[in-house]
């Protein structure tokens, strides 16, 4: 890792799939260490892997770096680097779901080098698993917000499968 790169661990849950949900972010840079997590009352394991991307982008003070994110969501990582996501925007994400977090991703993203990178969950990557216990954690906690992007959209774009 140089000094000019951040490495981002995250994961996502949601009990019932929709129900209560988490994430998990750790970020690693240099010799710094930070963990994220939130959980929400209602929402998708979808939305919550791309929460948590999302999460740990917004935190970073300095643009125009090289991130490297790990996630063990395909749902995430193939929209990116097989290109989905680009084709979804260019056609106004006609019929697509988790708009909301998507356009949220878009723009952190091209303000940073990003490199996607799935890894299989529950494979014993220490900071993966890390990013799981967090977002169960999380799913599980007292004063859980509201994912208003799913609430507000159930029934319409809130969630499914590609």
């Amino acid at each position: 890792m140089s000094k000019d790169e951040v490495i981002i661990y995250t994961d996502g849950a949601a009990k019932g799939n929709p129900g209560p949900g988490g994430y998990g972010v750790v970020l690693l840079y240099g010799p710094h260490r930070k963990e994220l997590s939130e959980g929400f009352e209602l929402t998708t394991n979808n939305r919550m892997e791309l929460m948590a991307v999302i999460k740990g982008l917004e935190v970073l003070t300095r643009k125009n770096i090289s991130v490297k994110i790990y996630t063990d969501s395909k749902y995430v990582s193939e929209a990116i680097n097989q290109g989905w996501l680009f084709q979804w925007e260019a056609k106004r994400f006609k019929k697509k779901k988790n708009i909301d977090l998507w356009k949220q991703f878009l723009e952190l993203y091209r303000a940073f080098d990003i490199k996607m990178i799935w890894v299989k969950g529950h494979a014993a990557i220490i900071e993966n698993e890390r990013c799981d216990v967090l977002a169960v954690e999380a799913s599980q906690g007292k004063n859980l917000q509201v994912d208003s992007g799913y609430v507000n959209n159930l029934g319409e774009n809130s969630e499914g499968i590609l």
